[in-house]
C-alpha cells in the first residue's frame, strides 16, 4: 500500500486493530504513536493520517488533515468477457491501478457461465480488489464496476465517444495506429478467453466498434487488458 485508504464513515472512529490496514500500519510502515502516513478518502482527497495512539484493544486511534484531490480518472471504459476468477481479480487490480474510470465484465457467448456465480462477486471481494490497485497507483479514485449483464445488454446504451475492440481474426489495423483526440472517451472492449463468436463480431460492428489487434501475439486476457489501456493511455495524452 502507497497510500492507506478509508470510506469517510470510517475517519471518525478506532481502527481495528484485526484490520489488514492497521498491520500494515504497525509492521510494514512501523509507525507509532505520534507518527504520520500517506492516508486518502476514497473517491475524495488525499492528505496525512496520524497515529494518536493505539488502544488496549489493539484499535488504532487516528486523526487527518486532508489537502487536494487526485486528478480525474482516464477517460477509458474496459469492457471484457467475463473471465475466470483469478484473471477476473488481475484486471480488476490493475485497472483500478491504471486509473480508468470503469470496467464491465460481461457474459459472452464462449464464456463459462459458472464464473458469474464466483464468491469475488457475491461476497464483494470485487470491491477490494479496487482499492488494493487504487491504493499501489497512490490514489483516492475507484473505477465504477459492472457485472452479470450480457454483451448485447451492455451495449444498448448509446454509443459515447471512440469504440474499439480486440480482435486477432477480424481486425485489420493495430491499436497503436489508431488516431485518438488527446481526452476522448474510449471503449475498449476484450472478448473472453476463447475469443468473439461471429454474432457477437457482428453485434460490436453494428453498434460501431472498430476491430484493433496488439500484434502477431496471442495474449492472456490479464495481459491484453494492461497492454491495451497502457496504449490508450499514451494514445490520449495521459501520463
Amino acid at each position: 500500500m502507497n497510500i492507506i485508504l478509508f470510506h469517510p464513515a470510517e475517519v471518525e472512529l478506532p481502527l481495528s486493530g484485526n484490520d489488514a490496514r492497521s498491520r500494515h500500519i504497525l509492521t510494514v510502515l512501523k509507525r507509532g504513536a505520534g507518527d504520520s502516513f500517506d492516508a486518502g478518502l476514497v473517491n475524495g482527497p488525499r492528505g496525512k493520517a496520524t497515529l494518536e495512539a493505539i488502544g488496549a484493544d489493539g484499535a488504532l486511534h487516528l486523526s487527518f488533515a486532508w489537502g487536494a484531490e487526485p486528478a480525474p480518472l482516464a477517460p477509458i471504459r474496459l469492457l471484457v468477457g467475463l473471465p475466470r476468477p483469478q484473471t477476473a481479480r488481475d484486471i480488476l487490480r490493475e485497472g483500478a491501478s491504471l486509473g480508468i474510470e470503469a470496467m464491465e465484465f460481461v457474459r459472452t457467448e464462449r464464456g463459462e457461465p459458472s464464473y458469474a456465480q464466483s464468491s469475488l462477486w457475491s461476497s464483494r471481494e470485487w470491491e477490494t480488489l479496487l482499492t488494493t490497485g487504487a491504493a499501489q497507483a497512490f490514489c483516492t479514485r475507484l473505477p465504477v464496476v459492472r457485472h452479470g449483464h450480457t454483451l448485447a445488454e451492455a451495449l444498448a446504451a448509446p454509443a459515447q465517444g471512440a469504440r474499439l475492440a480486440l480482435d486477432n481474426y477480424e481486425a485489420s489495423q493495430p491499436l497503436s495506429r489508431v488516431g485518438l483526440p488527446a481526452g476522448a472517451q474510449v471503449t475498449i472492449a476484450i472478448g473472453s478467453e476463447r475469443g468473439w463468436t461471429a454474432t457477437e463480431r457482428d453485434l460490436l460492428l453494428r453498434r460501431g466498434f472498430l476491430f484493433v489487434h496488439l500484434g502477431e501475439r496471442v495474449l492472456r486476457t490479464e495481459t491484453a487488458c494492461v497492454a491495451a489501456i497502457s496504449l490508450l493511455r499514451a494514445k490520449l495524452g495521459l501520463s
